[in-house]
């Protein structure tokens, strides 16, 4: 039996409802302790606001705020018209989070960060279709590297969330630095 046809979208105002209901639906229901995150986590300057006092409600106000603005920016994967998948990938100058991370290049990179598959359709490729897209829409916006900072040992599907390495690798990212937490820093041009 062949799998479903995935389609992917970029994330826009019209399709908030879309983002809502995945988040609020089958993408945290193996880890609901991450559900309050609404992927707003990267966003925000962690010099400023203190993370684990954030909570759901305002996460999603934000979301939902940033997604009309256009300045929160994604993939959603569907199947038969429902959202099944969720790629959060960014101009780095977006990513507030990392500001304590400068990089020479920052108006050049996008960053990829969070992967969600509905955990009934993992191992399928989803997020391999999702990386490619995200890839194809941070080159479309004249971005010409892609980053992002997989876990090489994860413990948990939820310790994945930025993405298995190898799916990485596979896609012609290479690394570019370790980190002493246990996760590298991977870059394709695009």
């Amino acid at each position: 039996m062949n799998d479903p046809a995935v389609s992917i979208q970029r994330l826009s105002p019209s399709l908030e409802q879309d983002f809502l209901r995945f988040f609020e639906g089958t993408a945290f229901s193996d880890n609901p302790r991450w559900s309050s995150c609404y992927c707003q986590c990267f966003y925000e300057d962690h010099t400023v606001i203190k993370w684990s006092d954030r909570t759901a409600t305002e996460n999603r106000a934000l979301a939902c705020e940033r997604i009309r603005r256009r300045s929160m920016e994604g993939y959603l994967a569907y199947i038969d018209g429902i959202p099944v998948g969720w790629c959060n990938a960014a101009p780095r100058r977006l990513l507030h989070a990392l500001d304590s991370e400068p990089t020479a290049d920052a108006e050049r990179v996008g960053t990829i960060l969070c992967f969600l598959v509905d955990p009934s359709l993992r191992g399928r490729g989803i997020a391999r279709q999702l990386l490619d897209a995200a890839c194809d829409g941070l080159r479309s916006q004249g971005l010409a590297i892609a980053e992002a900072n997989p876990r090489t040992s994860p413990r948990s599907a939820a310790e994945n969330h930025f993405g298995p390495l190898q799916m990485y690798l596979a896609a012609g990212f290479t690394i570019v630095k370790e980190d002493d937490d246990g996760s590298v820093w991977v870059r394709r041009q695009l």
